[in-house]
């Protein structure tokens, strides 16, 4: 499924490539104004390349990761975090396409309720991941303690999933707002679970 939507984008930047500007808009400031262009080739197909190399990377992490090899008991959940991954940037640079090709659409208020709901599912599947060096909060703490791992892992479900509830709430705040209702919620997210993971590992090594 993963190919099929790189090849997606490949093909479909193919047979608009040449009604396309010359200059590619390819980055809008926090307001969702258009602030930056590229040159038409890598504005068109820099998005497909990236989805390929993250597909390549996909293939690889399994393989060499020396905690969980092959990420057995939770490939599945490992599987569909990149088939996520690749989707959301595919919708991205499908409104990009758009954008470029004269279509009027706001950035921000498509992708800002795609990226919530991409944070919730990522929440939800935190605790579905079992200790790996790779893919969820990894912290020394956290890779080097089972007990560490899921508890970490639990607390930051509920606060991803909370940081995707004010980030679908930005898409519909005054512009000036939005880039703290993204940022802060994230941001506190992350340093909270590790902070987290470091008062928990040193309980539970008090302990033994």
């Amino acid at each position: 499924m993963m190919l099929v939507i790189i090849l997606a984008c490949f093909v479909t930047g193919m047979i608009m490539y040449s009604s396309l500007p010359t200059m590619f808009v390819s980055h809008w400031n926090a307001q969702g104004v258009a602030n930056g262009t590229m040159g038409k080739f890598w504005g068109v197909f820099i998005m497909p390349i990236i989805m390929l190399l993250l597909m390549g990377l996909w293939l690889l992490l399994p393989r060499v990761d020396p905690v969980a090899p092959e990420f057995k008991g939770f490939r599945y959940v490992y599987d569909f975090i990149f088939f996520l991954v690749i989707a959301f940037i595919a919708y991205v640079y499908a409104i990009m396409l758009g954008i470029n090709g004269g279509l009027h659409l706001d950035l921000l208020q498509m992708i800002l309720p795609a990226l919530a709901a991409f944070m919730f599912i990522l929440g939800a599947l935190l605790p579905h991941l079992k200790r790996n060096w790779f893919v969820g909060i990894r912290t020394p703490w956290t890779i080097s303690n089972d007990v560490v791992w899921r508890k970490t892992h639990r607390l930051g479900s509920v606060l991803f999933e909370a940081a995707a509830g004010f980030i679908l709430a930005a898409a519909y705040l005054p512009r000036a707002a939005t880039i703290w209702f993204i940022l802060v919620p994230v941001l506190s997210a992350a340093l909270i679970s590790v902070v987290y993971s470091y008062f928990l590992y040193r309980k539970h090594e008090r302990r033994a």
